[in-house]
């Protein structure tokens, strides 16, 4: 498969993650959103040790990389989104809270732009402007 195959797999799956986290933290019976977070991300790290395990990756070379601080960083990054998004999902709607969080993507876009210097183009320049103008219609009642 190819990257964009990729995509589209995690798309897919990833736009099941708001409703099924909002049912399974709101209403009788409902999950602390951190201990939603805590089950729902053990869960990735065994799917992900058996990727490492099937595939035959070494973990140890890359724990030594000089690459590590910045994997520990995005690893930081990620529980604060995480975590915030799954409170977010606990107190508000899927509707709202879930467009507002998938701004990360034109907010990735423009860091990747500004500090990576991939290339502006004027089309990326409408889609990021398109996107926030799709959240501010989605998102603001």
């Amino acid at each position: 498969m190819n990257y964009i195959s990729w995509a589209v797999v995690a798309l897919g799956a990833y736009s099941l993650v708001a409703p099924l986290m909002k049912v399974a933290t709101t209403g009788q019976g409902k999950i602390p959103s951190d201990v939603a977070a805590l089950v729902a991300n053990g869960v990735l790290v065994v799917a992900t040790a058996g990727v490492i395990v099937v595939s035959g990756q070494t973990v140890t070379d890359s724990v030594i990389s000089p690459k590590l601080p910045y994997v520990l960083a995005a690893g930081a990054c990620l529980a604060v989104g995480i975590l915030a998004y799954y409170r977010a999902l606990a107190l508000g709607p899927v509707s709202v809270v879930a467009p507002i969080f998938g701004m990360f993507l034109a907010v990735s876009s423009i860091v990747g732009i500004v500090a990576l210097g991939e290339p502006l183009t004027v089309r990326k320049v409408a889609g990021i402007g398109l996107a926030v103008l799709a959240i501010a219609l989605v998102s603001i009642d």
